[in-house]
């Protein structure tokens, strides 16, 4: 279990997600190093939150294996936050609410910034939920079940 995790999200992934990333500066950290912000002072800069904060943020993110802190990469003596794996698995997760705010939360005509593919120039498409024989679910299309660990 993510530690400080309560007993009541010890059998649910999004509630352990969330304690794990799931407040609203992780996640904009996590955004930001998916643009290759990787230095304190870039977040701080990007973010305009409070050094502490994000102090406290970048701490929890790299033990929860989010981040690997590394020398800078130019040879200074700062340090830079790095994606592991694991972080940048995250990154459906941040496009998928990216999707839905440009969705949902702006007006037409309202400025806002979208997200290209390098390749092909084009906005991306929007993330579905598939089957594993890939048809397209929505909520009323799939169910929860308890997997109980085999302890052996």
């Amino acid at each position: 279990m993510v530690e400080g995790a309560s007993p009541q999200s010890g059998e649910c992934p999004v509630a352990r997600t969330l304690e794990a990333i799931g407040d609203r500066w992780s996640l904009m950290i996590i955004r930001d190093a998916f643009d290759d912000i990787r230095r304190f002072s870039e977040f701080q800069k990007s973010l305009g939150v409070a050094k502490n904060i994000l102090a406290s943020r970048l701490k929890t993110l790299v033990e929860v294996g989010v981040f690997d802190v590394r020398p800078a990469s130019d040879g200074s003596a700062y340090k830079e936050y790095v994606l592991t794996n694991k972080g940048r698995e995250i990154f459906p997760v941040v496009v998928s609410m990216r999707q839905w705010g440009e969705r949902f939360l702006f007006e037409p005509g309202e400025t806002r910034s979208v997200l290209l593919d390098n390749e092909s120039r084009q906005v991306l498409m929007p993330i579905d939920v598939r089957s594993s024989s890939g048809q397209k679910l929505g909520p009323s299309d799939c169910h929860r079940v308890r997997l109980v660990a085999d302890k052996s």
